[in-house]
């Protein structure tokens, strides 16, 4: 029995080496798993972009088709009741993308036509919101993708 008392004496917590190394391995995984949160945000945030002009063609759509052929603005989309009122202002920047339509009205003979992009407002470095920009235009059935810098009509559809 106090061969047992003895040991258990002896023993004492964690030491000090003990202590840094389990916060340094603490440390190693919190700065991992922000790299792969950060990456998985950009991720969806580039997701979401791409859904925004998709639906933007089909929004287009709709509103020539009750508009006589004539395409809208984010504006004006958002006063048909098409998008949500968070797209009706000037340069709107919804999940780190800053998106902007551009439209033709018809005019001497020409359709008319729009154009559409969605930008990441912080494309490079640890703090990107997306790397990739998105194109469409009326004549598309798709989306045109490009990393690092404006998408246009050129470019890989997704």
């Amino acid at each position: 029995m106090n061969n047992l008392r003895t040991r258990l004496r002896d023993q004492r917590g964690f030491n000090l080496i003990e202590l840094m190394i389990v916060i340094a391995i603490i440390g190693l995984l919190i700065g991992v798993g922000s790299i792969a949160w950060r990456a998985m945000i950009r991720s969806g945030n580039e997701a979401a972009a791409a859904t925004i002009m998709d639906r933007l063609r089909t929004y287009e759509a709709q509103y020539a088709s009750r508009n006589k052929g004539k395409f809208a603005n984010l504006k004006e989309l958002v006063d048909a009741g098409l998008l949500d009122a968070q797209y009706g202002v000037e340069n709107p920047v919804v999940n780190g993308y800053k998106f902007e339509v551009q439209k033709v009205d018809p005019q001497g003979g020409a359709p008319a036509s729009y154009e559409a992009w969605a930008e990441p407002i912080q494309p490079t470095g640890v703090s990107a919101t997306g790397t990739r920009f998105f194109y469409t235009n009326s004549s598309l059935g798709t989306i045109k993708a490009k990393e690092g810098t404006r998408a246009t009509k050129d470019d890989d559809a997704i």
